[in-house]
């Protein structure tokens, strides 16, 4: 039997960016592969990681994962390299791969750096959706690398702020920031000196900080009561007690937060118990499937770490091939 020849599609960072994924068409992704996670139809492998040499300067996240409904499996390579900037180079560069599950074949290759960003803020967004106060008007978003970008674009789609505040290390990159935002976003978004101006007062926080190591800069008497808090940077940046002022902690998915896996900044939480399977109130797919409910009233305080999901990943690579291959967008190439 003469062997199959096979083909795969290759889209390349501008054929992603051509595509244009629409917000709405970000979040329905992301939403339904949670929706698909709370009723245990995907499969998540614990992220692993290679760290060539100095992890302060930079590792590869290696996410895997399988999505039942959309019958496809995928594995994201992503470089986290805070200095890139250095070289005119985004922090994470990453590539996709979508496989045919029930053959093992290639079906894509995609360039997920933007993808990356994406699904990141299209996850925030989601567990503001439902997790934040329906009339939250204050956003304050610390940090301004690739992800950043769409946590507040995503948020700002669901919630229209009165006031979007930003604050990162650098300056220059925060102004830039701030700029890019009020120009897309068709609002004023301000570039503040500190953590504490940023986040006091918030109705939402997000804390997308790159620390080259753990340090409590955002302090938990600055949460206002009733907040919504999402901090996810690589390396802590959030006090021991943040935890101990929450009404409710949800992660997006615990087998990549539990006790003995490297980074995250809940790690240290973790790792003394404050956030253990009993205190954790649930996974966020839980809640978009209504096997729990999100927030119950406007007093909670509220807080969601993610991690990153190897399935939201996938969700949006299936998407935009689904959209490349109705619009005939991107390189089909000789596989074997």
């Amino acid at each position: 039997m003469l062997e199959k020849e096979l083909y795969l599609t290759y889209l390349s960072g501008p054929d992603v960016e051509r595509l244009a994924l629409t917000d709405a068409e970000i979040m329905d992704s992301v939403r339904n592969v949670l929706d698909h996670q709370g009723r245990g139809l995907t499969r998540i492998e614990p992220r692993v990681h290679l760290v060539p040499e100095d992890s302060s300067r930079g590792h590869f996240n290696v996410l895997r994962g399988y999505i039942a409904p959309q019958h496809v499996a995928g594995v994201k390579i992503v470089g986290d390299y805070v200095n890139n900037y250095k070289v005119g180079l985004p922090s994470e560069l990453a590539v996709l791969n979508l496989f045919d599950p029930a053959t093992g074949a290639v079906r894509a290759i995609l360039d997920a750096s933007s993808i990356t960003d994406m699904r990141t803020g299209a996850m925030t967004a989601v567990g503001a959706e439902y997790l934040a106060r329906k009339n939250s008007k204050i956003l304050g978003h610390i940090g301004a690398r690739g992800t950043a970008y769409w946590n507040v674009r995503l948020l700002d789609y669901l919630f229209d702020f009165e006031e979007i505040r930003v604050h990162s290390r650098r300056p220059e990159s925060r102004s830039a920031f701030a700029e890019r935002l009020g120009r897309d976003l068709n609002k004023k978004v301000r570039a503040v000196d500190t953590w504490q101006e940023c986040v006091e007062d918030c109705d939402i926080v997000v804390e997308a900080s790159r620390l080259p190591e753990p340090r409590p800069l955002l302090k938990t008497e600055w949460i206002k009561k009733s907040a919504f808090v999402v901090p996810y940077g690589t390396m802590s940046a959030v006090e021991l007690s943040l935890t101990d002022i929450m009404d409710k902690m949800v992660v997006d998915d615990w087998g990549q937060c539990r006790k003995g896996l490297p980074y995250g900044s809940l790690r240290a939480h973790v790792d003394s118990g404050k956030l253990s399977p009993e205190t954790l109130y649930a996974e966020l797919g839980e809640i978009v499937a209504g096997l729990k409910p999100g927030r119950e009233n406007d007093r909670e305080t509220i807080l969601f770490w993610h991690r990153g999901l190897s399935t939201t990943d996938i969700a949006l690579g299936q998407t935009l091939l689904d959209k490349a291959e109705a619009t005939g967008a991107g390189q089909k190439l000789r596989y074997r």
